[in-house]
């Protein structure tokens, strides 16, 4: 079983570069870092980059839209030669409410941007120079990145939940972080992973599938509480995060509770019924819940079915505390 950590810097970024470092020291993968309409993620990566030794360092995600991949190209370049080769670039579209109304930029062709972005980072990472012609993208002049490279490959991990973004992750990526996805969707994932990228000319098993995960505990005191918020993010994702979300959850499996969902939230903003409609079985195939003895043999039991690098949320509370949280997930 492998395990990576989601870890924003938050309030406390010294307490948080200290989670970190205990996760390093458990022999957790990967640590990656998101940026939505929040601060930026880059100079948390520095400070990470700079204060580990053996964790890499990703992004979950950046999008493609707020930098030009040249630009994107350039930080990843100057974060390998601080971590001596340890990043993975985290790539996605984001969705049309934060390019448009947070960068003031249209969201086109999320697809065909993503392909690009990902053939002139791979270019310019590589040391090759850079004469692109695309839908998006043309540039003409050779332009070369000088840099002391580590390795001549960063792995880009590709956020996709659609059936022509997987294919397309399957086709280019080294990676998928999948969103909210069922247990028992994982085999189908691989399949549809592999058989894009054997069509691209590339091996199976080319694509490791790196879910999000989130852990919910359940210790006797608080159950209730932990369950309404392991229902709340699946019912955020399915009533205002557009409709890739739902319409991923509804092919998955889960129309019945999907349309409940979105019947009781069009219907003056009913949260508790939304979120009542987000039912237990489907909780308990898409999060990891139950008493802390229970949490590592459904990671595994999630390994098991494909997913081979899970990224759970960082643990709350103090260091020390994380510390504990983090190793019991281990078994």
């Amino acid at each position: 079983m492998r395990l990576g950590v989601l870890a924003g810097f938050g309030n406390n970024w010294r307490e948080a570069l200290e989670k970190v470092r205990i996760a390093e020291s458990l022999g957790y993968e990967l640590v990656a870092t998101g940026e939505a309409w929040g601060p930026s993620t880059v100079p948390w990566m520095t400070l990470l980059a700079a204060h580990t030794e053996r964790i890499q360092i990703g992004t979950s995600i950046l999008n493609v839209y707020s930098r030009s991949p040249g630009a994107i190209a350039q930080e990843f370049a100057a974060l390998e030669v601080i971590s001596a080769g340890r990043m993975v670039c985290g790539l996605g579209s984001s969705g049309h409410r934060v390019i448009e109304h947070f960068h003031g930029v249209p969201f086109e062709k999320p697809l065909a941007r993503i392909r690009e972005y990902v053939a002139v980072v791979n270019t310019l990472i590589k040391g090759e120079r850079l004469n692109h012609e695309g839908d998006i993208f043309t540039m003409q002049r050779g332009f070369r990145l000088d840099y002391e490279r580590p390795r001549d490959h960063v792995p880009v991990y590709i956020a996709a939940i659609t059936p022509k973004s997987i294919r397309q992750t399957g086709e280019i990526a080294d990676g998928i972080f999948p969103i909210h996805w069922p247990q028992n969707r994982f085999p189908s994932l691989r399949e549809s992973l592999n058989a894009a990228s054997v069509a691209a000319g590339r091996p199976a098993n080319s694509v490791t599938i790196a879910p999000f995960t989130n852990v919910y505990v359940l210790d006797g005191k608080d159950d209730e509480r932990q369950w309404q918020a392991a229902r709340a993010p699946l019912f955020h994702y399915v009533n205002r995060m557009g409709d890739f979300y739902w319409n991923m959850l509804a092919d998955n499996g889960f129309a019945a509770e999907v349309s409940a969902s979105r019947a009781a939230w069009a219907n003056d903003r009913d949260m508790a019924g939304a979120v009542a409609a987000i039912s237990e079985p489907m909780v308990r195939e898409i999060q990891v819940i139950g008493p802390i003895e229970s949490v590592a043999e459904q990671l595994a039991a999630r390994a098991e079915s494909g997913a081979e690098l899970q990224m759970v949320p960082m643990p709350g509370g103090s260091a020390a505390d994380a510390g504990k949280r983090l190793e019991a997930l281990l078994g």
